[in-house]
């Protein structure tokens, strides 16, 4: 089945994403902001420790349901009393369910500013190696 894929995510996110502790990640790395740009609420993601240079057929990955997703901004503004500096930026934070562990079949897209795509199949537990 085709998902779209976020890569390089933590270990440790994703052990939590298993485990049912971790439900919303803020995503703000350039190469996983536009991918999670286009997701709605429902869609299933591919979610993977592995860099985006690196995945390939056998690269393993949870898969997750998208319950919410938000854009959201952040202005800081810094200063001394004649110099202000102003700067806005902009994450997506998405709630996500784990549904099951899957390995890569074939990265279908995988391009700097585009939409990261890969084709996965579910791992049984039996199977896994």
């Amino acid at each position: 089945m085709e998902y779209v894929a976020l890569t390089g995510i933590s270990d440790k996110t994703i052990q939590e994403l298993r485990d049912h502790i971790l439900r919303t990640l803020e995503i703000r790395s350039p190469h996983n902001f536009f991918t999670s740009l286009k997701l709605d609420v429902g869609d299933l993601i591919y979610l993977t420790t592995t860099c985006a240079q690196d995945i390939t057929n056998g690269t393993v990955g949870v898969i997750g349901r998208v319950i919410s997703h938000q854009v959201v901004t952040h202005r800081i503004i810094n200063g001394t009393g004649i110099f202000y500096e102003e700067r806005e930026t902009m994450m997506v934070r998405i709630q996500l369910q784990p549904v099951r562990t899957a390995r890569i079949r074939k990265v279908l897209s995988n391009h700097i500013g585009k939409v990261t795509r890969v084709d996965a199949e579910e791992i049984s537990f039996y199977n896994a190696r």
